[in-house]
């Protein structure tokens, strides 16, 4: 990795971090989800960096996955467990960063600490030439240490220029399959997910967060409105996910439009994850950079 990209990397974990602090102090009972998502990506980019995806905020048993629509009207109650996730990037280099929020009690505090502690101690582990599945079991570990299941099912993942899951899954689980090695240079973002619940999420409703899919296909459009609405899209939002709330400003009434194109395969709308039991769900996340001896958390 040169200096430049380094430096990418560094200036967007600064960025990022920043401005999850400065979300975490948005999240009181009463404030809204769309006033505090839209607040924390105008921070980001007043900050100078551009938004990696829309602002997660993932509440209770809803592990990931959830960003307002522009007429969102859900506020922060008190006892909500609250997972924020941000991302920053500095010429297409991402830094992913995430922390839960217990919004006015103190009854899962315990749970919090088992995803920061997990959190911690894989960071303790990785550099080069240390395995995935090293990461998941310690990962694992902790968490069960703590009385809770890590979730099964969702990873941490490798980052690139412009990619923001660029193939490599980092298991928070203990698993013999991923016996691929770290590499100096490698950018992860680790996240630990505890629940008391299953240990394992399921599909759910749209999350509103979508993401453009290049395609030979996008040739097919025949409404103009989609053609239009994917085109401005893909130039705009290129292969980073965005949010619904963000069509508002290309393409007015864009709603009916992204279900075309999601329907012809054209735009993915992910889901919201759901933990499988109900269970509740706190969240850590940094990126790191590894090197031969440890690595560089950058968020």
């Amino acid at each position: 990795m040169d200096d430049t990209i380094y430096e990418n990397y560094k200036r967007a974990g600064e960025i990022a971090s920043a401005a999850k602090e400065y979300g975490i102090d948005l999240i009181k009972p009463g404030a809204s989800y769309l006033d505090v998502a839209q607040n924390i990506e105008a921070k980001i980019l007043e900050s100078g960096a551009g938004i990696a995806f829309p602002v997660n905020l993932s509440v209770n048993e809803l592990a990931a996955h959830y960003s307002p629509r522009h007429d969102d009207t859900l506020i922060f109650k008190k006892g909500n467990i609250v997972k924020l996730d941000v991302g920053a990037h500095v010429d297409g280099y991402i830094a992913d960063t995430a922390s839960t929020v217990e919004v006015g009690t103190n009854n899962y505090q315990d749970m919090i600490k088992a995803s920061s502690e997990a959190l911690n101690n894989a960071i303790g582990v990785i550099k080069a030439d240390v395995s995935l599945s090293e990461i998941g079991k310690v990962i694992e570990k902790t968490i069960t240490s703590f009385g809770f299941k890590p979730i099964d099912n969702l990873t941490g993942h490798s980052l690139e220029q412009y990619e923001l899951h660029s193939g490599i899954s980092v298991p928070n689980v203990s698993n013999r399959y991923s016996k691929a090695k770290l590499k100096v240079g490698n950018v992860l973002a680790i996240e630990p997910f505890a629940t008391n619940g299953a240990g394992h999420v399921v599909s759910g409703k749209g999350s509103n967060i979508y993401l453009c899919n290049r395609s030979f296909r996008s040739k097919i459009i025949r409404d103009r409105r989609s053609k239009l609405l994917f085109d401005k899209m893909m130039g705009r939002f290129k292969t980073l996910p965005f949010a619904q709330r963000w069509c508002k400003d290309i393409l007015p009434n864009s709603d009916l439009a992204l279900r075309r194109l999601s329907l012809l395969g054209l735009v993915k709308h992910y889901p919201q994850l759901v933990e499988a039991k109900r269970g509740i769900v706190t969240q850590k996340e940094h990126t790191v950079i590894v090197k031969e001896d440890g690595c560089d958390v950058i968020t």
